[in-house]
């Protein structure tokens, strides 16, 4: 009789948490909006009228 060897199927689970976890990284490097403030990078919105009516 001839030997036949069975391999059995990997699991998809480490691969489905590595995909997670690469999108979460990709998320919070590039798509993520910064909302705390550095105290030392304060903007500051200009609200001055611009006169469209004067002459330089």
């Amino acid at each position: 009789m001839a030997e036949i060897k069975i391999e059995k199927k990997k699991p998809v689970w480490p691969w489905i948490i590595a995909v997670l976890l690469i999108a979460a990284l990709v998320y919070y490097v590039f798509l993520r909006e910064d909302h705390a403030q550095d105290p030392n990078r304060t903007e500051i919105e200009n609200t001055t009228a611009v006169d469209s009516t004067s002459n330089y």
